[in-house]
This record gives C-alpha cells, structure tokens and sequence, in this order.
C-alpha cells in the first residue's frame, strides 16, 4: 500500500520574489540568486548537466555514496529520521534510504509543487517509508513542525550546494542548521575539492553549451514568469575558475548598453557590466574542517573518490 506524504506549509508568508530580484539588480555588482536558476527548464537543463562528461561531480559524489552508506549507518543512531535539504526523489537520497532504513524521511525545499512531487514520488517507491514534507526556506532559521524534538536526525545536504555560499556565509548557514541537527545528531554533507584548474573550468564550460544555456534561461524565466523586458541574446556566459579564492566565478556579461526592465523600474547595463549569477567554492578538506569547526560542528569521517575530486563528510554536533 502506497504511504501518503504528511505535508506542512512552514512558510510564514509567501516570499517577495519580485524584491529579491529588484534589491539584486539594485546591488553593485548587480545580481540574481542562484535559486531563480532552477525554474521547471531551468532543472530540465541541470539533469542535462548532470549527465555531461565534462561534470564529474554528480556521478563522484554518487560513487562515493555507494561506497559509504554502510559506514553511515553504523554512525547514526536507531530511529533517525533523515532530513534532506532539497529535493527528495534523486538518486542519492535513495541510496541512504537503503543503506539506512531510517524511521522516517523529510524533504524540505521552498518549492512547494517540486517538493510534493518528489516525496509523493519516494512515498510510492518506499512504501515502508513515513515520507514528510515541509515547505520552507532552509535558507533561513527554521521553525519546523515535524520531527519531534526527541528523535534523533542525520541531515543530508547533498551535490556541494553549500560551495554557492562564501565561507562566511557557509558558517553561517551550518549554524543556523544546529537546531535542526540537534546536539549528538549527525550532517552528511558533499563537499567539491580543489583539483586541476583544467578540469574545474571544463566542468562549468562544457563542449554543448548546456551550462551556458542553463545559465541564461534566468533571463527567460524573468520574461516568462515575472514580466521584465530584456534581451536574453544581449548577454553571454562567463565562468571562471579563481585559483586564489578557490571559486568559480559564474556571471552574465552585457555585450552591449541595454537595460533591464522589471517592476516599473530600469536597471542599465554597460557594455562589458557582469549579472553576477553565482560562486561555486571548492574546498580542502582540512579547509572545510576548519569550516565546520567554526560552526560548533565535530568532523567525524570523510570519504572520498580515488582521484581525490570530490568529498563526503559527516560533522557530529556534540552533545
């Protein structure tokens, strides 16, 4: 019998998204968030991605956790309920499902019909398995309904996702976790490692064009969904690897003077002016320790591929 998904809308109030985007446009340099990249051909085109020779980092990050998931489940405690921040149908949240057979499972995300359909989805392919949702911004504090204080958690927080943030943002944001982990609970999180400049670049520059194409449908979507005016073909695509900093740098270059019309209001562009779109940090893993640390968190285990591309750790919140 299939197990229906228990769902909480955990959002206070529905977000400003037109602000957002306004207040980026607005900020020097100008910018748009990375989440307004995935729209419904915006994930379209990252599944793509994902697929590319060129993007070793799904296909590692998933070899790395076929290889693992048992050690995982020996260091989490019975009962747990895992929380996956994101969406929760891919194949990596599936792999821990199997090698945990946890008590239940959350999915959170900000979108509430690709969460619904994700976790309707695992609900149906696990049908042992209590599947909750809740609708929320991970983002920021969280005030959940669900899982009671007293059960003990593993958090996944897959793909490097925390690499957009800057590493002080990053700390901020595991500690704002902390209450959702709760002390003697467990993160399991993947973690891109700095490696070849060659091979970091040709990861964000594909032979296809598929980043690229995934890049500028932003510019699509603020036409389609929000009403703006501008010129997608007036932009190209830049990515660059900054060794010094350890990030890739990914913006939207203005070919030419236009400019951006969105909510009554004009942002200009200068020929050459990037749209910032997002940072992808690449850590060591004695850097991304040291992060953790910072962030009240004890780094337990890490694990990695046999080229040393891409990391899985598991940080212990100390009880």
């Amino acid at each position: 019998m299939k197990s229906a998904v228990r769902f909480y809308d955990e959002l206070a109030a529905e977000p400003d998204l037109i602000g957002e985007l306004v207040a980026g446009l607005e900020s020097h340099p100008r910018a748009i968030a990375p989440k307004f990249l995935y729209d419904a051909r915006g994930s379209e085109l990252f599944e793509r991605i994902c697929e590319l020779p060129e993007y070793y980092l799904t296909r590692t990050e998933i070899a790395i956790l076929k290889a693992c998931g048992r050690d995982i489940a020996r260091r989490v405690d019975p009962g747990t309920v895992l929380v996956e921040l994101g969406s929760g149908a891919s194949e990596k949240v599936r792999l821990l499902l199997t090698a945990l057979r946890p008590r239940a499972y959350l999915g959170i995300d900000i979108s509430r019909d690709f969460l619904l359909q994700s976790t309707r989805r695992l609900a149906h392919d696990y049908p042992w398995l209590a599947v909750h949702a809740a609708c929320a911004d991970f983002s920021q504090p969280l005030a959940l309904t669900y899982p009671p204080e007293e059960l003990p958690r593993l958090v996944f927080f897959p793909g490097s996702s925390i690499g957009n943030f800057t590493p002080e943002e990053a700390v901020a944001f595991l500690e704002r976790l902390r209450p959702l982990v709760r002390p003697g609970g467990g993160l399991v999180l993947g973690i891109d490692l700095q490696k070849n400049p060659r091979v970091i670049h040709a990861a964000y520059n594909d032979s296809q064009g598929i980043t690229a194409a995934f890049i500028r449908n932003v510019l699509h979507r603020l036409r389609r969904e929000y009403g703006a005016k501008v010129d997608a073909d007036g932009f190209s695509y830049d990515a660059r690897y900054n060794e010094e900093l350890g990030r890739v740098e990914i913006n939207l270059v203005s070919l030419r003077e236009q400019e951006i019309r969105l909510d009554g209001r004009a942002f200009a562009f200068a020929s050459g002016e990037r749209l910032h779109s997002e940072y992808s940090y690449k850590y060591t893993i004695d850097g991304f320790q040291r992060l953790a640390r910072l962030a009240g968190y004890q780094p337990e285990a890490v694990w990695t591929d046999p080229r040393n591309y891409f990391s899985v750790h598991y940080l212990r919140l100390p009880a």
